[in-house]
């Protein structure tokens, strides 16, 4: 009886699962089709299957364009939020996200320094052939890093999950003050570039850009399928986990440098994309009724990525030229969702 009722529940996550794949490939093929040029899905099929639809505009737009902005979003989408899942179990926190370590705020601090103090680094760096877009991609990378290897050094000496946490936000804050601090001795135009980068963008990768992000958030959401039993250990709370033999500092330090890879890749390359991370992971439990980070994983990853895809499809207005920021429709989204959380708990206290 038991056996089958098992078998039965697995089966089920499959569908979900199945469906939720389905949905995906249904929004990808969405966005490539639509824009300010609409193309059939007939000729975005061809193009898919035999690398042509026989036009060269749209082989041009679908091959430099759409189809990198569509991998683009789905894996941003994917990354954040499995990297807001992992953040709100260990810290079991509702209103924990990917940026909560100060990853997003090390990057743009980076990226600060490199628009408003960076002009000979800028011009010998185009000199060198590597251009602006690599600089600031290096910028918020190395901004990330930095803050990613003084949160892991806190965590190896500090045991509580909460103070890691404020240690995070007070590094965010330092970082906010700081960039401030250079906006208000910048140039109009360098202050224009800083917030330009701020709004976020999915569609400003390159291919020679995606050969490094893809693998990176690969790897990182594969760590984050192989984190799924450690996660619902943590679920059971820290004392009985370290009772069940869980090795706390070790997987406490693996969350945080996952975390931090993806959400400081995802952040060098598109710049911040706000409140994602918090709200989809709670998306995901309230319409899959499932606290199993076996199934919330790739659910999660599922879930954000055909979310992103449709925000993305939002964003660019399909048959106008102008495109929106994506931080601006994510947080349009989002900050409602999350005013709904904090209104639904009358605590913070992260239970399921």
């Amino acid at each position: 009886m038991i056996h089958q009722h098992l078998e039965e529940s697995r089966q089920k996550w499959i569908k979900i699962l199945i469906s939720l794949s389905i949905a995906m490939v249904f929004c990808f093929g969405l966005n490539l089709c639509f824009g300010s040029v609409s193309i059939d899905l007939g000729e975005v099929f061809n193009f898919v299957t035999s690398g042509s639809t026989g036009n060269n505009g749209w082989d041009l737009i679908l091959r430099n364009f759409r189809l990198p902005k569509a991998l683009t979003a789905l894996l941003v989408g994917s990354s954040l939020s499995v990297s807001g899942l992992q953040m709100q179990t260990l810290f079991r926190n509702p209103l924990a996200g990917p940026y909560v370590l100060g990853i997003s705020s090390g990057a743009g601090l980076g990226v600060a320094i490199a628009i408003f103090l960076g002009f000979y680094i800028g011009g010998f760096l185009e000199l060198s052939g590597i251009g602006r877009s690599w600089l600031l991609v290096a910028a918020a990378g190395l901004g990330s890093l930095s803050v990613l290897l003084i949160i892991s050094l806190a965590a190896s000496r500090i045991k509580d999950s909460v103070t890691l946490l404020i240690i995070g936000l007070m590094f965010g804050a330092a970082s906010g003050a700081f960039v401030s601090i250079l906006q208000f001795f910048s140039q109009a135009e360098n202050i224009q570039a800083y917030v330009i980068w701020s709004f976020g963008s999915l569609g400003s990768l390159s291919w020679a850009e995606l050969s490094v992000f893809i693998p990176i958030l690969v790897i990182g959401l594969i760590l984050s399928i192989l984190l799924s039993k450690p996660l619902n250990t943590l679920l059971l709370g820290e004392n009985y986990a370290v009772s069940l033999g869980l090795n706390m500092k070790r997987t406490r330090l693996l969350i945080i440098i996952n975390t931090a890879i993806l959400a400081g890749t995802v952040t060098a390359f598109c710049g911040p994309i706000a409140f994602f991370g918090i709200a989809i992971p709670h998306l995901t439990r309230m319409l899959f009724n499932t606290s199993n980070h076996l199934f919330l994983t790739p659910l999660v990853i599922l879930f954000g990525g055909t979310l992103m895809l449709v925000f993305d499809f939002i964003a660019q207005l399909p048959g106008l030229e102008t495109t929106l920021p994506i931080n601006a429709v994510t947080a349009l989204f989002g900050a409602p969702f999350v005013i709904y959380i904090l209104m639904r708990k009358r605590n913070l206290n992260y239970s399921y």
